[in-house]
């Protein structure tokens, strides 16, 4: 259920309906200026929405059941180990045997989840390793005996039916047309198309299980999620990115008095190979034990290795890598950019899904601009307004030194300078950063849309590299098409595997939205309201912007082609010039040419002083030569 506040539908309009969507709640107020909020009112860190998200994952069992309809039986049954505090159902679309539905059930305690779960049994008709998980189904049959207690009469509503369905393409159309504006059509798709909260629910559940798996020989082993489903700017469908680190306390100083100390294996000197061997290994556990795993694909040799897999019961796709900590640090910045200030996230959304329209992104790696490059594009020019709404990184990192006491301020250290650590507890660690900064500019998510399009339409790309640690831009490093500092390794280029094509197709998209945007913008007094206009976002995201442009659609025609000097002209269809002096250059060429010819086929020796030779294929009669040149000519 997607909870839309302020959508105001145009009067005489037909309804829109959603197929998968119980109800939509709508607040009908009348139309006035949206006030300007200056910085979101979920100040949350970073640190404190994982804990929240992990707690919830604890509290938590996924239990397959026949239908939303088995759920008022499940309520009655679970209800014996304890209170449940929320519930969601939602469905994956299985083969010929119909579809697999879910309910993901909340307890108020982790005990009480605990217990729920090792009430659970294996199954003798269904032979397979006997591993206890968080992942159970509900049978039919002969009810078991419950423990006597009461029970509520009437159980808790499902929070969410079919929770995990992405909003179809035509009613999202539905909604952006009804909007009264473009502002209110950034906000809206926003809030239908952002990562919902059974989403990130269910991302901590994979988090849990992959944890739990190893804990036994790992005490201290913990899975870092990172990327868009913690950064906040995750969609619907978006993957799960985790880092696996084995030993989370590896980095604290040993206790001095101990003089017990653990035997340990011996490593391989070569990091790298190392942690190819202990991915592979995971891969295998994941594959052979863990229930919901499949699809298993081990990406060793990549520059960074990976593990993706398949979770069938969470219908997730996961990408494990280890000992890559710039990500969460890299996750953390951008939920930080987002919490300055309420206008980033939809802005970054609307951006990106206009990227997906027009063929910028693409899903498979490759040469082409990613949605990562496309934030840091965002987060760039929102630094560079006359009246910022995001500060540069070095101006956050000074708010946060000065908000820290004196005594106690640890040693900051820029990015790619020494320990990241050290940064991150200096710097975005630190919980009052979240209030430091105040933007006063009131620019609309319309004008500040136009602006994004304006302002890299006439961005020089060619000689000019983006920092957002500065907040300005400086000379390339290099010769790569776009140029995006990597704010945790300066070194690096984070749009190096973008191409000089992809860039030019960038700039022409972005003006050609522009034009979109002025020429669809509002629709003309006093015409005649149609059902579904295409305005506003509708145009920009509209089919015809699915025919992909290519730079060679704009390059200018040659003035004339090579195989027009040689080849003979029809007196009906002369050859057209530019000017004379191109008509005698062209001219005076066939002359030569002919006269050369001439000689060649005069019965002068083969090859010539020269010692080279000649091999020409002739198909047709020149003015008496006997030969006709054409591509397939060969010369030595």
């Amino acid at each position: 259920m997607f909870h839309i506040c302020r959508t105001t539908v145009r009067s005489k309009r037909a309804a829109v309906g959603f197929g998968h969507i119980r109800r939509i709640q709508q607040l009908q107020v009348p139309h006035t200026a949206w006030p300007v909020r200056y910085c979101s009112a979920n100040v949350r860190t970073f640190d404190t929405m994982l804990s929240a998200r992990r707690a919830e994952a604890r509290r938590s069992i996924l239990v397959q059941v026949s239908s939303e309809r088995s759920y008022n039986e499940l309520y009655h049954y679970c209800s014996q180990f304890g209170t449940l505090e929320s519930s969601h159902h939602y469905r994956v679309e299985g083969d010929a045997d119909g579809d697999c539905h879910y309910i993901l059930l909340e307890f108020s305690t982790t005990e009480q989840a605990d217990a729920a779960m090792q009430s659970g049994v294996f199954s003798t008709e269904r032979p397979g390793v006997r591993a206890r998980s968080i992942f159970l189904w509900f049978r039919t049959g002969p009810k078991p005996k419950l423990v006597a207690q009461e029970h509520p009469a009437n159980p808790r509503a499902l929070a969410l039916v079919d929770g995990t369905r992405a909003i179809e393409e035509r009613d999202l159309n539905g909604l952006l047309s009804a909007s009264e504006s473009i502002d209110d059509q950034v906000r809206i798709l926003h809030r239908v198309s952002k990562l919902n909260d059974l989403g990130k629910r269910l991302r901590f559940l994979a988090v849990r299980q992959l944890e739990s798996s190893l804990q036994g020989m790992f005490p201290q082993a913990v899975a870092h999620p990172f990327g868009s489903s913690v950064n906040g700017f995750g969609r619907m469908g978006c993957d799960l990115d985790v880092i696996l680190d084995l030993d989370s306390r590896s980095g604290e100083p040993p206790d001095r008095n101990a003089r017990l100390v653990y035997h340990t294996k011996a490593t391989n000197p070569n990091e790298r190979t190392q942690v190819q061997r202990q991915l592979e290994s995971i891969g295998d556990m994941l594959q052979l034990f863990l229930p919901g795993v499949n699809s298993v694909r081990r990406i060793l040799k990549a520059r960074v290795p990976i593990v993706k897999y398949h979770h069938e019961h969470l219908d997730l796709e996961i990408d494990l890598t280890m000992n890559n900590t710039a990500g969460v640090h890299m996750s953390e910045l951008l939920y930080l950019f987002g919490q300055l200030d309420e206008r980033v996230r939809p802005l970054t959304f609307c951006v990106r899904r206009w990227a997906q329209s027009v063929g910028l992104t693409n899903q498979a790696p490759g040469y082409w601009i990613t949605n990562f490059s496309l934030t840091m594009l965002v987060m760039y020019f929102l630094q560079q307004l006359e009246r910022p709404i995001l500060p540069s990184i070095n101006k956050l990192i000074q708010l946060s030194a000065a908000s820290l006491p004196k005594p106690t301020t640890p040693p900051i250290a820029r990015f790619g300078e020494g320990e990241t650590e050290h940064w991150a507890y200096a710097f975005l660690k630190n919980p009052a950063i979240y209030g430091a900064f105040r933007s006063d500019n009131p620019s609309t998510l319309e004008q500040l849309l136009v602006q994004f399009f304006e302002f890299y339409s006439q961005f020089d790309f060619q000689q000019r590299a983006i920092s957002l640690n500065l907040g300005a831009t400086i000379l390339k490093p290099d010769h790569s098409p776009l140029y995006i500092v990597n704010p945790l390794e300066t070194v690096l280029n984070v749009s190096k595997n973008v191409n000089l094509e992809e860039t030019e197709l960038f700039r022409m998209q972005v003006r050609n939205a522009v034009w979109q945007l002025e020429t669809h913008g509002r629709e003309t007094p006093g015409t005649q309201q149609t059902a579904e206009p295409c305005w506003g976002l509708v145009s920009l995201f509209g089919p015809k912007q699915q025919e992909r442009i290519t730079p060679q659609m704009f390059f200018t025609k040659r003035m004339l082609n090579v195989k027009d000097i040689f080849d003979e002209v029809p007196a009906d269809e002369p050859t057209h010039y530019r000017n004379s002096a191109v008509k005698n250059q062209i001219a005076a060429i066939q002359r030569a040419t002919k006269a050369e010819l001439h000689k060649l086929s005069g019965g002068g020796p083969r090859g010539g002083a020269g010692g080279g030779t000649v091999d020409v294929r002739t198909t047709s009669s020149i003015e008496g030569t006997g030969v006709k040149l054409k591509r397939n000519t060969k010369r030595r």
